[in-house]
């Protein structure tokens, strides 16, 4: 490809499956530098995706590719409390390449690690804290209901409990005619 309106021209290699982009695809600037080192299936981002500037790993991406004559997808999908298990989700296929899994960016010329994203089907996920101990929630649960009750309590609250521990449970009338 050509310079085309102030965009830089690039040449590819890469294989075609039927027509579509399958595998293994580089791309390179006119110069020859390296440009990007992408994955396809179905003619779609599938897999790690790398981008490079100045020959140096610049951010990876991870996508998903759907088939695109399927006008539906079975997902196994990770249960937000036990992220241990999973269940299926049938879902509507409207696009064909999702952004799925770790996205890292790169400081040039160092290889040190900006920053990750997490996509989980097209969508940023953001693992929820977990309020007792400022875990993820991510992490395995061991017993979920010895964590809620290990929960510290405000200690306004310790005091109501300590203070009213001993008196009676009040009877409200209501207006009911059942006892």
């Amino acid at each position: 490809m050509e310079e085309l309106r102030g965009e830089p021209g690039f040449e590819e290699e890469g294989l075609f499956k039927n027509g579509l982009r399958e595998g293994k695809w580089r791309k390179y600037s006119l110069m020859g530098d390296l440009l990007s080192v992408e994955n396809y299936r179905w003619n779609n981002k599938d897999g790690l995706q790398q981008y490079y500037y100045q020959n140096d790993l610049e951010h990876e991406e991870s996508w998903r590719a759907v088939d695109p004559f399927k006008k539906y997808d079975t997902l196994d999908v990770p249960d937000l409390d036990n992220p241990n298990k999973t269940h299926q989700v049938i879902l509507k296929v409207e696009a064909y390449s999702q952004k799925h899994g770790v996205w890292k960016y790169y400081r040039p010329g160092s290889m040190s690690l900006v920053s990750t994203q997490t996509y989980l089907f097209d969508s940023l996920y953001k693992p929820v804290p977990n309020i007792d101990k400022g875990i993820a929630a991510t992490s395995p649960a061991k017993d979920t209901a010895n964590q809620k009750s290990a929960v510290a309590k405000p200690k306004a609250v310790e005091d109501f409990e300590k203070k009213n521990a001993k008196k009676k449970s009040i009877k409200v009338i209501d207006g009911s005619t059942h006892n």
